[in-house]
């Protein structure tokens, strides 16, 4: 009788950490990242992005990548306009999840209808897109100061002032 093992992760799984870690996590950040950006410049915002941490290797327009682009990501808000409402403010921080939700839809929809085929890549994309939905909206402080894009929204649906923020 053979004896069968199965392990976790063993050494034909490092390519899929690979991709997952240096392409579709980078992906699923700039996306989320355009959520902000999307909806700020829609509401007479400016932005910075940044993708990733570290010094900043190039700029392509309001989007810095950085030295190590697969960890990390956000949003530098300059400026909201003055007329942006509540409801534009709470959109401008959920944005980001916005994007993901659609992005995980609009995936689904198209393997759905068979216009892609089911793989690896997608099934990354869909779990880290949901990982970033999960974190994004858990309404905390974050140690540097700056709130969770749930906790954004909450404080100005609530009317609480809080610092890093151009919506004040």
């Amino acid at each position: 009788m053979r004896k069968v093992v199965f392990t976790l992760f063993g050494i034909n799984d490092l390519w899929k950490f690979f991709l997952s870690f240096f392409l579709v996590l980078p992906i699923v950040t700039i996306i989320h990242e355009l959520g902000h950006y999307f909806f700020a410049k829609l509401f007479g915002g400016k932005v910075i992005v940044h993708i990733g941490t570290g010094n900043v290797l190039f700029k392509f327009g309001s989007i810095r990548i950085r030295k190590l682009y697969f960890y990390d990501g956000w949003c530098e808000y300059i400026s909201i306009s003055k007329k942006a409402s509540k409801l534009d403010k709470i959109l401008v921080y959920l944005g980001g999840s916005i994007f993901n939700i659609l992005s995980i839809f609009l995936l689904n929809t198209l393997i759905l209808n068979e216009v892609l085929e089911p793989s690896i890549f997608f099934y990354q994309f869909t779990y880290f897109s949901f990982y970033f939905l999960f974190f994004s909206l858990f309404p905390i402080n974050h140690l540097n100061g700056c709130p969770s894009d749930g906790m954004a929204a909450l404080n100005i649906l609530t009317n609480k002032k809080f610092s890093k923020n151009p919506s004040n």
